[in-house]
């Protein structure tokens, strides 16, 4: 049984992951540890394990892998230390707010001789597995183009700060669609258009919203929304949604459709109560079977980087006003 911890319970996702942790007969959830030692301490409280508030005694306290879901900016820190303690490390998307400290995070893991997985959840969508497998059939014939939108609410918190996020919608909101296409498509992106800006009212001086033109290998053209457009009284958090255009037809994903709506009176709103599939279960099953078999977790952190260098693309493009190229760090 694969004994884990939490490091930082900063990330929304970090609640999910852990909730999972508690579901999955093959894991024990052993420690919380958290540089906010209120917080920790309450996270432990609600998922029934303990906090430790020394990193040094929590890397030590007979974990065999951590879930890492502090701010942005904090996630090389802290893969580095846990790397060097000889821990498989899975971490929150995006893997870092730089190429350069993908790759030093990659390089610590590989030193250390642990894994090293990025949170991305969607490759675990029954939807988006059935598609992909019917791209790998070849019933679409070749892909020619996409139309994709990850649309969620405003986080707010340390989301709105550049200093502790390192980007705004456009960063949060990209990675996860450039990491499906890329594992969808087995290409890479080469190019890049963004027109972005604070364009919603959020409480941030950070981009809301971005509108992204992107280019695959092969000449697979892709436009994205990105964008915390979602108000406070929407359903969910928000959406991912690709539509394919193939040689053989097209292809229309809502991921996240799954789902009743539910009139509650308390909250004086419509709900989404999602009765489909988990992907963060899928996420986390894969990666604690990473751990318990001493392999690299199916979603890598190479490919953590090469969703985060789409987004450096895009930042460039929009600070620039002209296409960038998408460029590829060594691994």
């Amino acid at each position: 049984m694969a004994k884990m911890g939490i490091m930082s319970f900063a990330h929304m996702h970090a609640y999910s992951y852990a909730a999972c942790l508690n579901e999955l007969p093959e894991a024990e959830f052993v420690a919380v540890w958290d540089d906010d030692a209120g917080r920790g301490a309450a996270a432990a409280s609600q998922f029934g394990t303990t906090f430790i508030a020394d990193l040094e005694e929590f890397l030590g306290s007979g974990i065999d892998g951590v879930i890492v879901t502090s701010e942005n900016v904090k996630h090389r820190a802290m893969v580095e230390r846990a790397a060097a303690a000889g821990k498989w490390i899975l971490c929150e998307k995006p893997l870092a707010t730089t190429p350069a400290d993908c790759q030093a995070m990659i390089k610590a893991c590989a030193d250390a001789k642990v894994g090293l997985g990025t949170a991305f959840p969607c490759r675990y969508i029954q939807s988006l597995l059935a598609v992909k497998q019917q791209i790998d059939n070849g019933d679409f014939g070749a892909i020619y183009a996409a139309s994709c939108t990850n649309n969620g609410q405003f986080p707010g918190g340390w989301f709105a700060q550049m200093d502790l996020a390192g980007g705004g919608a456009t960063m949060d909101h990209t990675v996860h669609v450039a990491d499906v296409l890329r594992w969808m498509l087995g290409k890479e992106f080469t190019k890049v258009y963004c027109e972005n800006g604070h364009l919603l009212g959020r409480d941030t001086d950070l981009d809301d919203a971005g509108c992204l033109q992107m280019e695959m290998e092969g000449g697979v053209i892709i436009s994205h929304i990105a964008s915390w457009n979602r108000a406070k009284s929407f359903p969910t958090w928000g959406d991912v949604t690709l539509e394919l255009i193939g040689e053989k037809g097209v292809v229309y994903i809502d991921s996240f459709n799954q789902k009743l709506n539910v009139y509650n009176d308390d909250a004086m709103k419509t709900e989404w109560a999602f009765w489909g599939d988990n992907p963060d279960l899928g996420l986390v099953a894969d990666f604690v079977a990473a751990v318990d078999e001493k392999r690299e977790p199916s979603v890598t952190g190479v490919d953590g980087m090469r969703a985060l260098e789409v987004t450096v693309a895009a930042y460039k493009a929009a600070a620039e006003g002209r296409t960038a190229a998408v460029q590829r760090a060594a691994c």
